[in-house]
């Protein structure tokens, strides 16, 4: 089968190492090379590979991030490459993903080759590898400091942390984060939303509104048990819940 590959490494002897090894396998084409992981994302959206040769440690956008911006049907099949990530090589192994330690000889590059071979043979049709999902899951579960919200706009990919989000409402099929005087559209759902960041620190105070509570100033009552909430910022929101769940929630912090 042809394979249609993208190599991804901000080092252009690297890029040029994965080009000669690839000039020795039959059926494979370079259809991009990238730097950084902006341009990696851009790029697999654009040409949708097969196959995707991918540094962990790259610019803008780290190998694992690169992944995580792509919508789960575009990932392709991907052979790591890296320098000296123990921690990476480790996830790499528990997750049945193949990897190629910098610099590698041609034998092993051949190995792997193959092996991503009979991977995209299997996956034909299947959708997205359960490999890279459990690799993803497995990285956001040992990240330091909670979970991360990514943010696609046309010039940049953000990942948020937590303590950079005031408030987050709902707006049609997607979510505005407000953060400080930003604002960020996210393509997700409240429920879901809700879910990710519950640990962190945040509640559901109505139907179409996620606060994080270390950035709550105080409450004002509006008669008839309901409540406006008003942030640091000076933000005004309308609280549904009851007085009860947000003391209990505030309680849990």
């Amino acid at each position: 089968m042809k394979i249609r590959a993208i190599i991804v490494d901000d080092e252009p002897l690297a890029r040029e190492g994965v080009r000669m090894a690839l000039a020795e396998e039959p059926g494979v084409e370079v259809v991009a090379e990238c730097a950084d992981g902006v341009e990696a994302v851009k790029a697999v959206e654009k040409h949708r590979p097969d196959l995707l040769f991918l540094d962990v440690q790259i610019p803008r956008l780290n190998g694992f991030e690169v992944l995580e911006a792509l919508e789960p049907e575009q990932i392709p099949a991907v052979i790591f490459t890296t320098a000296h990530d123990e921690h990476a090589i480790r996830a790499f192994e528990v997750n049945a993903l193949d990897y190629l330690l910098k610099p590698f000889k041609q034998a092993r590059f051949h190995r792997a080759l193959q092996r991503a071979r009979e991977q995209l043979q299997a996956r034909r049709g299947t959708g997205a590898d359960p490999h890279i999902a459990g690799l993803l899951e497995n990285m956001r579960r040992d990240a330091s400091g909670g979970p991360r919200i990514l943010v696609k706009s046309p010039d940049r990919i953000l990942f948020l942390k937590p303590e950079e989000i005031d408030h987050i409402e709902a707006a049609g099929n997607y979510l505005v984060l407000h953060a400080g005087k930003d604002r960020h559209i996210a393509r997700d759902t409240m429920t879901g939303m809700e879910s990710r960041l519950a640990s962190a620190g945040f509640m559901r105070i109505n139907r179409s509104t996620i606060v994080n509570l270390s950035r709550i100033r105080e409450l004002q009552p509006l008669g008839a048990g309901e409540y406006c909430v008003i942030l640091k910022s000076g933000v005004r929101l309308n609280m549904t819940c009851s007085l009860g769940q947000f003391q209990e929630r505030m309680g849990k912090l």
